[in-house]
């Protein structure tokens, strides 16, 4: 309701209550020591909040900078038209079975917001549909099967014991933004879905090159669920600190909206126009989801060491990709990282699957190299 009327007063009583909760619940749990820290394990176990802050101040500078090279240039052209439900729908079913989705133990269908639930026998997805924006419907249902393909693909041998579950949100979240971001808005897929999109809608863009061009279209926005891969992390960024001081108490609720509207223009360069697309406009910290937002650049994170090391092991990968074949990329992640569940700790699973420890080198590389090129940096 607040949302609904930008009206933050209406908001800030509830939240006030949440946090003091929150805390509450934090300091038994820490037992003496960072009250974030303990709110954090349960998202995402073994991590520290100076971990993270460290990571993320490492990032920011060639985040930024990326940012700025990169909103120096053109911006390629967009892809207008309208482009149907039934079509829309058709086609992101397809692309779910292109990526392996196992359609026996799961459905698609619509929502508000898209979501993946269930479990390794029943794992369901939902997409939304705008459309004048069919990467909306195309890219969330790709993100959700990322999601369940983790569920659907743990050890049955796990099912039904600690095991079978994935280990951490981040880890989740790695196979959600792989699928979605290097394999499905790479060149070599998107040259697929260029030809997919073409058989079926009118297209405004000429070639594979500048749709290509147009999935990857780097634009400032206020939305974080909206981002492209050079801003998302920077939003991510924010809401840590802000809720890390919230917690800490070093920010009152009170102060919260003037807070964000502040580093929103720091790290953005924008005034934000409204509260809805300000301080309200995620759920996390109304339903006490505090520590949960670093889990989503943990998860970029991992998926950029996930990638560097599918590439080395898959020769020729962009080449299928090309062709909708996704079936070795797939396959690669679900006996390195996958089928294992909750077997491991976070960073061991991603160490044992790229053969390496993770950072965040692998995913700013990536990041540089792709937008560079891109761009013409």
């Amino acid at each position: 309701e607040a949302r609904a009327n930008d009206r933050v007063a209406d908001f800030l009583p509830t939240l006030a209550e949440v946090i003091a909760l929150r805390r509450e619940e934090a300091a038994c749990l820490a037992q003496g020591g960072d009250l974030y820290d303990a709110l954090l394990d349960d998202y995402e176990p073994g991590a520290t909040a100076d971990s993270i802050g460290a990571m993320f101040d490492r990032m920011r500078p060639r985040l930024v900078a990326l940012r700025e090279a990169v909103l120096g240039k053109p911006a390629p052209k967009a892809l207008t038209g309208r482009f149907g439900e039934a079509g829309q729908l058709r086609l992101s079913r397809d692309l779910a079975s292109a990526f392996g989705y196992d359609w026996s133990r799961g459905r698609i269908d619509l929502a508000v917001h898209p979501f993946s639930s269930g479990s390794a026998s029943d794992s369901r997805i939902t997409t939304r549909v705008v459309e004048t924006e069919p990467f909306n419907c195309i890219y969330s249902t790709i993100h959700e099967v990322g999601h369940s393909s983790y569920e659907l693909n743990i050890d049955p041998d796990y099912k039904l014991t600690p095991l079978g579950r994935g280990c951490s949100m981040g880890v989740h979240e790695s196979q959600s933004r792989i699928y979605e971001n290097q394999i499905g808005r790479g060149r070599g897929f998107t040259r697929y879905l260029y030809g997919e999109m073409k058989d079926r809608f009118d297209l405004s863009l000429p070639d594979a090159e500048a749709f290509y061009a147009a999935v990857n279209r780097v634009q400032p926005g206020y939305i974080r669920t909206e981002a492209d891969e050079v801003h998302y992390n920077l939003h991510i960024m924010m809401r840590f600190d802000l809720e890390r001081a919230l917690v800490r108490g070093d920010l009152v609720v009170a102060d919260l909206e003037a807070a964000w509207n502040d580093r929103f223009l720091a790290d953005f360069g924008q005034l934000v126009d409204r509260p809805s697309h300000g301080v309200l406009q995620d759920v996390h910290w109304s339903v006490g989801l505090f520590g949960y937002f670093p889990t989503y650049t943990l998860g970029n994170v991992y998926a950029g060491c996930l990638w560097q090391a599918l590439q080395a092991a898959v020769p020729g990968l962009e080449g299928q990709l090309s062709k909708g074949d996704t079936s070795q990329a797939v396959e690669w992640l679900r006996e390195n990282l996958q089928r294992h569940g909750g077997l491991r700790s976070p960073r061991e699973t991603i160490a044992v699957a790229c053969g390496f420890e993770p950072s965040e080198g692998p995913l700013l590389d990536y990041l540089e190299a792709k937008f560079g090129a891109l761009y013409g940096l």
